[in-house]
């Protein structure tokens, strides 16, 4: 089970700050535009070693990111265009933040790489599944509401409790887990979109 499966119920919990948002006259496009520029500020925070700039980017970024269809489906203007647009900047963001962890230092860059792949093919197969008319599939164990939540944690607790375990701190370690969990998430995936395709 992942956060992913939740997104109904936030609904009712974005409530107060869509109501905001609109009188502020802030769009679904535009929310979904300022999650893209705080994950690339999460990156470059997490680069230069700012992790609790890039925590407190990468909250920012999860806010904004649930706010644009928060928005869209309270003002009926949920679209293809929107959805497409919203797809392609999540993937940019994973790429922004994952590449700025690894690249500042916390983990060698194949362990970054490993992550960075786990995480873009199980949320491919995610979207892949509808390509094929099965229809968008989030199950798995690690989803992308997941992972901004555990580098939130793993940030604070690089900030907290300082220092390594074998070679790695917490955030060298969450990369670790996103790459053994996000292909073990992209091969549910891809077992179960297999196995419904076939009953077709």
């Amino acid at each position: 089970m992942t956060l992913d499966q939740f997104r109904p119920q936030m609904q009712a919990i974005f409530q107060p700050l869509v109501a905001v948002s609109k009188r502020l006259g802030v769009t679904p496009n535009t929310s979904t535009v300022a999650s893209l520029f705080f994950s690339g500020a999460a990156g470059v925070a997490f680069y230069f070693g700012t992790i609790a700039t890039g925590v407190v980017m990468v909250g920012l970024n999860a806010l904004f990111d649930a706010l644009d269809g928060a928005l869209a489906r309270d003002m009926g203007i949920t679209s293809l265009r929107g959805d497409f647009l919203d797809h392609v900047i999540d993937r940019y963001a994973d790429i922004f933040i994952i590449t700025g962890i690894f690249a500042g230092g916390v983990a060698p860059w194949q362990i970054g790489v490993f992550a960075l792949t786990g995480v873009l093919m199980s949320s491919y197969l995610g979207t892949q599944a509808q390509a094929v008319g099965i229809g968008r599939y989030y199950g798995g164990m690690l989803g992308r509401a997941d992972r901004l939540v555990l580098i939130i944690i793993a940030g604070i607790l690089t900030i907290l409790i300082p220092g390594e375990t074998l070679g790695l701190n917490y955030l060298g370690w969450l990369l670790v887990i996103f790459g053994v969990f996000g292909h073990g998430t992209a091969l549910q995936r891809f077992t179960h979109v297999w196995r419904r395709i076939e009953r077709e």
